[in-house]
């Protein structure tokens, strides 16, 4: 797939979270989906007990060289839900934080989905467990080896956003708003 084609995109997904942050790259045309790269960012180091300020640089720092080495044309993030600890919801929070000021600082567009939202896009029902989403990312994009979890839950967001754009662009050739 190339850029300038009509309905093309390069999605960038990430899954953020403050020991890891998942991301998935992924070419997307109409309704046809393929893998380009997909990983999986380790702020913390196992075993060392990193700063939470150093492991938001890391975040920030690792995303925006894969946006350089990968160059999506959009980004699509998790958002946060709530938890019962505050204190880690703030500090996925910020990661998400640090990962949109990565994008934005490349001019890219950026669409946050609730998780339910996109695990209802990928397996239709919006309590799926994580081991159904794998799944359906596998079958989506076609990819034969396991995908690591964090990697496939940034992927699922990229999937979920392009099926949205989808929408969107033939409910606009209907003459219907969005």
């Amino acid at each position: 797939m190339t850029s300038g084609v009509p309905g093309y995109s390069r999605i960038l997904g990430i899954d953020p979270g403050s020991r890891r942050t998942g991301w998935g790259v992924i070419d997307s045309r109409n309704d046809h989906h393929e893998l380009v790269a997909a990983g999986v960012i380790q702020a913390m180091q196992s075993g060392q007990d990193t700063a939470f300020p150093e492991r938001l640089r890391v975040i920030f720092s690792e995303l925006d060289a894969l946006i350089r080495q990968w160059l999506p044309t959009e980004v699509a993030v998790e958002q946060v839900f709530m938890s019962r600890n505050a204190d880690s919801a703030l500090k996925l929070g910020q990661a998400r934080g640090a990962a949109i000021c990565a994008a934005v600082q490349h001019g890219l567009p950026v669409h946050e989905y609730a998780p339910r939202l996109i695990k209802q896009a990928l397996v239709g029902k919006g309590g799926a467990d994580k081991a159904q989403v794998q799944h359906m990312v596998r079958v989506i994009l076609a990819i034969a080896e396991p995908v690591q979890e964090d990697a496939a839950d940034a992927l699922a967001a990229a999937i979920c956003h392009a099926h949205s754009m989808r929408t969107r662009g033939i409910l606009r050739q209907q003459g219907r708003a969005f």
